[in-house]
């Protein structure tokens, strides 16, 4: 499945005060997934197998990295067999990164949430404005990512421009440090 995706990512210093304004929002909350999403050398975008009790798929998408609300194109397949997947994914392309985090998933409407506790990184959180229609308009899209991010009190000192992936990759490559703010060309 082919989805249109706007969002932003942040460090996450409140995650009582995140979940009371989605529970005021009357969100709907389907549960806390732990998620590893083991990440492929590919040539161009991202490639990345998510296993996980709520959400298991094969994802492909391409984005900028930058801080504020971003445009992403995703292709999606939720996979029946993931360690066969991932076995020759592996043997293929071979392992970039693994992401290993917690996740509670939160929808209002289109918008998806995302509290996430990222195992070497810390806690996160995610909005991510989805289309899955042609008639999907970005501009619509933006507006719901950058009006919660609003809502939620999301400063933008705190927005990040890279992935996780991204973020464990600089910081084995840098012995220990986090580079939370530093934009990669990946």
């Amino acid at each position: 499945m082919k989805c249109r995706i706007v969002e932003i990512k942040a460090r996450c210093s409140d995650v009582s005060r995140i979940r009371e304004i989605l529970k005021s929002r009357r969100a709907d909350f389907r549960g806390t997934d732990h998620q590893i999403d083991t990440y492929f050398r590919v040539p161009r975008g991202r490639l990345k197998l998510r296993e996980g009790q709520i959400e298991n798929a094969l994802i492909f998408y391409q984005r900028s990295n930058q801080k504020k609300s971003k445009r992403c194109d995703a292709f999606l397949y939720q996979c029946p067999e993931p360690d066969l997947m991932k076995k020759i994914l592996n043997v293929a392309f071979g392992v970039l990164a693994v992401v290993d985090k917690m996740r509670e998933i939160y929808f209002i409407k289109n918008v998806k949430f995302h509290i996430d506790q990222v195992k070497g990184l810390g806690r996160f959180v995610e909005i991510e404005a989805q289309g899955r229609t042609p008639e999907c308009r970005i501009t619509e899209l933006r507006r719901q990512c950058d009006h919660y991010r609003k809502l939620l009190g999301i400063a933008p000192e705190d927005l990040l421009a890279d992935s996780y992936s991204d973020q464990l990759i600089c910081k084995r490559q840098n012995r220990g440090t986090t580079c939370l703010r530093g934009r990669r060309g990946r």
